[in-house]
């Protein structure tokens, strides 16, 4: 008997009955500026982790950095920090390209051919890949992220490369650009995400030229963002596709809802649960030290703070999410007795 995967049981019927949303609203603006504030102070002195080297353009950052920002749904902000500080995107690009996919090639074929589930294994894991029968990996790991590359339109790296910028610039709210020491740094050290792309096309999991397809997803971690403008992206996330600020819609929010569900999964790769467990909200982080969280109907929040710990997460950037995923309401799993 053939074995049914979950998405050939489970009818997809949202086109003639449109799911029934309920989300909440973040605390009054003067409450939200008083807990950011408070989550600054408690944390900026904190001095564990170190700053990523193996990528040498990261290597020179400040370890003294760090920033917060929260975005609304409606649109309000707070910020306090070092907002201004611009550092490369680095995996936190994942969830948001991985969007515009969606937006592209549908949901239910972005699932197919990229795969949802954790893999349980680093975030650049060859051994992931053998060990998955279908070959299919999780968009925000390195070889589903590739993969999810490898499906943008575009016939060139430099094509699919402005697209993936013109995506992510909607998400922000303005422009973004490439860092080119950045790209240099991480094009010299790209063998293994390379051999990554070759194994894919080897199991007819790539879509596109493998070292084309690296040099795009390169050139994607090398765009340079605020503080500010990942938690402007994480709002439109948040928001049901539609930024806050510009009012520009970016995605369906049928698209919203998978890209959410996907970070939950492995936002921060193999301690996903633990993160869910202990923060409950789903987020991705980055090895400049960026982390994004996203609580649905309610907002955005970013923080920036380079320091890393073992697992490459920002330490600063954990605790100040723990810290305000409690005490502004953002935790998707708490409830109190009606």
């Amino acid at each position: 008997m053939t074995k049914l995967s979950m998405y050939e049981r489970l009818p997809f019927d949202e086109a003639t009955t449109p799911p029934r949303v309920s989300t909440g609203e973040l605390p009054p603006p003067d409450e939200i500026r008083r807990l950011v504030t408070e989550a600054y102070e408690r944390y900026r002195a904190n001095s564990d982790g170190v700053v990523a080297d193996y990528i040498p353009a990261l290597a020179g950052a400040s370890p003294d950095l760090f920033g917060i920002c929260v975005v609304g749904a409606r649109g309000g902000s707070f910020e306090i920090g070092d907002v201004d500080t611009s550092f490369s995107i680095q995996s936190v690009s994942k969830p948001f390209v991985f969007a515009l996919v969606c937006e592209e090639v549908g949901y239910e074929a972005a699932r197919r051919q990229l795969g949802v589930n954790s893999t349980g294994f680093p975030f650049n894991s060859l051994m992931a890949v053998e060990l998955n029968d279908d070959r299919t990996m999780n968009p925000l790991v390195n070889a589903g992220a590739i993969a999810t590359t490898s499906l943008v339109p575009g016939d060139s790296a430099e094509l699919k490369s402005d697209r993936i910028r013109e995506g992510l610039s909607r998400f922000a709210g303005r422009e973004l650009s490439m860092s080119e020491e950045v790209y240099a740094s991480e094009s010299a050290s790209n063998l293994r995400n390379q051999g990554i792309a070759h194994l894919l096309k080897s199991y007819g999991r790539l879509y596109f030229d493998p070292d084309e397809t690296t040099d795009a997803y390169t050139r994607q971690c090398s765009l340079e963002v605020t503080v500010h403008d990942l938690a402007v992206m994480a709002a439109t996330l948040a928001n049901g596709g539609v930024n806050p600020q510009s009012g520009e819609r970016v995605l369906r929010p049928g698209v919203c809802r998978r890209v959410l569900a996907v970070m939950a999964t492995a936002g921060l790769y193999e301690l996903s649960g633990d993160w869910l467990y202990e923060v409950g909200v789903p987020g991705k982080s980055g090895v400049s030290g960026g982390i994004v969280t996203v609580s649905p109907g309610k907002g955005g929040l970013a923080t920036f703070s380079p320091p890393l710990d073992a697992a490459g997460n920002s330490v600063r950037g954990q605790l100040a999410t723990k810290h305000l995923a409690e005490r502004l309401g953002l935790n998707l799993f708490a409830s109190e007795p009606a």
